[in-house]
């Protein structure tokens, strides 16, 4: 299946991009996009308990949450400034 991946503040940095496409295998839940996303992309991995994760404009808690083909997925880690 196809998953939109969008990078927000420090992620955006970290992956060096604001968005991506990825082809999981279907069934895949947000802990199997992370690990994907850690192979791809090393420095996100220290971001990760900081991060909030948005499926299809929905915030997602739940890490064992199953994705399906074409869902868009928000990472937004925490952002400061003034």
């Amino acid at each position: 299946m196809q998953i939109e991946v969008l990078y927000f503040a420090a992620a955006r940095e970290r992956a060096n991009a604001g968005s991506e496409s990825l082809t999981l295998a279907d069934g895949a839940t947000l802990t199997d996009l992370i690990a994907a996303l850690n192979a791809r992309h090393p420095r996100l991995e220290p971001l990760w308990p900081h991060i909030r994760i948005a499926v299809d404009e929905a915030f997602v808690a739940d890490r064992a949450a199953a994705l399906s083909d074409g869902a868009t997925v928000a990472l937004i880690p925490p952002v400061s400034g003034g």
